[in-house]
């Protein structure tokens, strides 16, 4: 939470308008007091973005039930939450746009995770199902589907050099994302300019959904960043 205070202040510094909040994003009571906190102190709420997120690895064998109730619940039941609560307040001033985080996970099974995997095409579902409900609304709903994001949490799981390598070639790219391309699309589908996109899952992935496995046996990489 100090990181998202230090943000916010960061944004009032600039000239800018900012709150940080503390919220659970699997508990109905504080979503809802998310949403009401926004109406009292801004007026309306035009854009929710669905971005919390968590990872326990495990096949469905090895995974403990409490990691897969902890990850549907962060990850599913905070996208159902966040939509409940945000789009009668988005009603109210006439639409909005929902965007969801889901993951190019959610777009195919990868093994070793099936709780995320599971989760993100839940996702992907969810949004569709949501859009379809509520697009007549002037309420657009989109998901985004990163590949592999240059995120603390992701790097820590890349401390062996052959992960980090095997993730590299997966991408045809040749390289991993940075956030800030995440945080593009999430603003390109936040504005006017994606007016006529809604019940998507927009793949930000850097080529790997495009690449044929067997180019991944070959290093994709410009010669300056092997």
């Amino acid at each position: 939470f100090r990181k998202a205070e230090a943000v916010a202040n960061q944004i009032n510094d600039e000239g800018g308008h900012a709150t940080a909040i503390e919220v659970d994003v699997s508990i109905a009571e504080s979503v809802e007091a998310l949403v009401d906190k926004t109406l009292s102190q801004y007026g309306r709420l035009d854009v929710m973005f669905n971005n919390a997120g968590t990872l326990r690895p495990g096949s469905v064998v090895d995974l403990e039930v409490d990691d897969w109730d902890l990850v549907m619940g962060v990850n599913v039941r905070s996208v159902f939450l966040g939509g409940k609560f945000a789009i009668p307040a988005m009603l109210s001033s006439g639409g909005g746009s929902i965007i969801n985080t889901a993951s190019i996970s959610g777009l195919h099974g990868d093994g070793g995770a099936v709780a995320y995997a599971a989760s993100k095409a839940a996702v992907i579902n969810l949004t569709r199902a949501m859009s379809t409900d509520h697009a007549r609304d002037g309420i657009r709903i989109n998901a985004i589907c990163p590949g592999t994001i240059e995120t603390p949490p992701v790097m820590r799981m890349m401390e062996d050099s052959t992960a980090l390598e095997v993730n590299l070639r997966a991408h045809a790219i040749g390289r991993l994302g940075r956030p800030d391309e995440i945080a593009s699309a999430a603003a390109w589908l936040a504005s006017d300019e994606s007016s006529f996109v809604s019940g998507e899952a927009i793949v930000v992935d850097g080529g790997l959904r495009a690449q044929s496995p067997l180019g991944r046996l070959a290093d994709p990489r410009p010669e300056h960043l092997r």
